[in-house]
């Protein structure tokens, strides 16, 4: 599936991942590939996934934000 990872100014990350772990306002929650639709409010905290290339985690932090996930692609619009 695809993550993308999106500052106000930038995009941090944007490529194919395994898995993707994000802090959800009322709890932490991951996506796999074929995840059901959804929208979250994200707030501060870790944004951590795997990449599918090379199986490698990695891990951003975030000040909150939305999730938005549909046909395999997560979009993180974070502060």
């Amino acid at each position: 599936m695809e993550l993308i990872i999106l500052l106000p100014d930038k995009t941090i990350f944007k490529g194919e991942v395994d898995s993707v772990n994000l802090p959800g306002t009322i709890g932490n929650f991951s996506v796999l590939k074929g995840h059901a639709p959804l929208i979250s409010s994200l707030r501060s905290g870790i944004v951590k996934y795997i990449v599918s290339e090379n199986g490698e985690e990695f891990s951003v932090g975030i000040n909150g934000g939305f999730v938005s996930i549909k046909k395999n692609v997560v979009k993180v619009c974070a502060e």
